[in-house]
């Protein structure tokens, strides 16, 4: 049994809570009405649905999957736990795991701005704002941190490692770990 199913409510929970439209119950369940074909948030703010014509959902995938669309009025895309009711903190997440997985290394931030569906600028702006630094500095941070991870548990030459962690010269890996840490790589080694 997979988690979604184990916290989903029982029907009946589910339409009292529709028809109260309950706060509480806001994201963990969606309804879908047979006769317009349409799926809501607990909260909907329309007249509720005769209940023999509801059925319920775990997650706003699976309705649409049963082939209802969103409502316009209750906007389930922005129920709690979505992106979009995350904000932008998500878009920031998003980038944050691009870099750390090596994004930056081969692209510049304007790709990732465009990966990302919004402008340099703007992401700039929410770096500033969710991580307190630039993405490039995310990604100095995220290549030195990926470098000490491979001098402290593997036998590669300092040289490999250099290359691996994303950098674009032997000298600028030791530059940034004697500004950063005081000492050369070759000091990390176990």
């Amino acid at each position: 049994m997979d988690e979604i199913t184990t916290f989903f409510p029982d029907s009946e929970t589910c339409d009292r809570a529709r028809l109260a439209r309950d706060k509480a119950y806001d994201g963990v369940f969606f309804s879908g009405v047979r006769s317009t074909r349409i799926y809501c948030r607990p909260i909907c703010p329309v007249r509720p649905a005769k209940s023999v014509n509801v059925t319920f959902y775990p997650t706003a995938a699976a309705a649409e999957k049963a082939g209802f669309r969103p409502c316009l009025r209750c906007r389930p895309e922005s129920a709690p736990g979505s992106p979009a009711w995350l904000g932008t903190a998500t878009t920031v997440g998003r980038a944050l795991r691009l870099i750390d997985e090596g994004f930056l290394d081969t692209n510049s931030v304007d790709d990732l701005a465009n990966k990302l569906g919004i402008g340099t600028r703007h992401l700039s702006r929410l770096f500033a704002k969710h991580a307190g630094a630039s993405p490039t500095q995310a990604a100095a941070t995220a290549r030195v941190q990926r470098a000490k991870r491979m001098i402290n548990e593997g036998t590669m030459s300092l040289t490999s490692i250099a290359f691996a962690a994303g950098f674009q010269s032997v000298r600028r890996f030791n530059d940034v770990f004697k500004a950063l840490y005081g000492k050369p790589p070759s000091s990390f080694r176990r």
